[in-house]
């Protein structure tokens, strides 16, 4: 039965029921109308409309479930779909939830397309930058830094003292280019895989923040294809910078486990946590590579309790496990105050 069937004849049922009760009931209506006919037929014309609504209310509580869905849908958490109701939904309403289930998943395949097209050019042009930085300003810096050596040595006292500022304050302007093409593109991760990239990743924000960073890597990882690595670089990378900025933790866990069949990346605060705070732009683009890649990005967070990041991402493999331990547990502890961090444990 088609929508407009189904409300004329919920309609016709209410005013059949009603004139049926009109010519059996021994009801008149007098000239003028006395009190009594006045509060019957108010009263039943409130009955009325009360099954009116009601009626009509569940013939059209599929368009109201579909009207919140299309309110809350979000392209980056994908699989919210309407089931589609049978004989009773009626036809126009099944076959409008089934063109809007149809458009979801179109959106959702050209939002992933267009994703993944958009980071693979934002790699491409980190990949850039980051050479340019190292054979460009890395070498020029250094060449300054050759240069003010040769100038300090012959330099009398007093201007030796501010050439070797001078060389301090270059030396750290290399390092830090040196920093910012280690984040742009992590080298360590093509060259020793993902669990050195991570170890790496986790110094290094140890170093710069001061904050406890407690690392849980299984060694039974399949073997994952570069761009799921990359993905899970990226997103613990992202995860990091906001505990950094904003969640005013003292330790930070970051764990990388083999669950079943899939890899399960996990970075846990115990910051103040983000509560119900609107999603911001980092969030939003750990779940566009989270789509990248096809996994799934879980965020459980409540005020006072800390922020807990969750990437499920599918097995592409077999194990490549060997020999050994079966983990890597290291707690990597803030650095005393000075120039350095002090060494964390050794990996196996």
């Amino acid at each position: 039965m088609s929508l407009f069937w189904r409300i004329f004849g919920l309609n016709a049922l209410v005013l059949g029921a009603a004139t049926a009760l009109l010519l059996w009931a021994p009801v008149t209506v007098s000239v003028p109308v006395l009190l009594t006919e006045a509060v019957i037929l108010v009263g039943g014309l409130a009955v009325m409309l009360v099954a009116n609504a009601a009626l009509l209310r569940w013939g059209l509580a599929p368009l109201g479930r579909l009207t919140r869905l299309m309110t809350t849908v979000d392209l980056l958490r994908p699989g919210q779909r309407l089931p589609v109701p049978g004989a009773a939904g009626g036809r126009e309403v099944s076959e409008l939830i089934r063109t809007f289930n149809a458009m979801l998943d179109r959106l959702e395949h050209e939002r992933a397309t267009a994703s993944g097209r958009v980071l693979l050019a934002q790699e491409a042009e980190r990949r850039r930058i980051a050479q340019e930085l190292h054979d460009e300003v890395g070498q020029s810096m250094t060449a300054i830094l050759l240069v003010l050596k040769r100038a300090a040595d012959d330099a009398p006292d007093p201007l030796r003292e501010e050439l070797h500022q001078a060389q301090e304050i270059t030396r750290e302007g290399l390092d830090e280019v040196r920093r910012l093409v280690r984040r742009l593109r992590p080298g360590v991760l093509d060259d020793l895989g993902l669990i050195s990239a991570l170890t790496s990743l986790t110094q290094d924000f140890t170093t710069h923040t001061g904050l406890r960073v407690v690392r849980r890597f299984d060694t039974d990882l399949p073997g994952l294809d570069q761009q799921t690595e990359l993905v899970l670089y990226r997103v613990a990378q992202e995860s990091l910078t906001n505990v950094a900025r904003h969640a005013e933790a003292g330790q930070v866990e970051v764990g990388l486990r083999r669950a079943g069949e899939t890899v399960v990346l996990e970075i846990a605060d115990d910051g103040h946590g983000i509560g119900t705070a609107y999603e911001g732009a980092g969030i939003r683009g750990m779940r566009e590579r989270a789509l990248l890649a096809g996994a799934t990005l879980d965020i459980t967070s409540a005020p006072g309790t800390g922020t807990r990041i969750r990437l499920t991402t599918p097995d592409p493999g077999p194990s490549i496990s060997g020999p050994g331990p079966t983990a890597l547990d290291t707690d990597v502890t803030a650095p005393d105050p000075g120039p350095t961090a002090s060494e964390p444990r050794k990996q196996p």
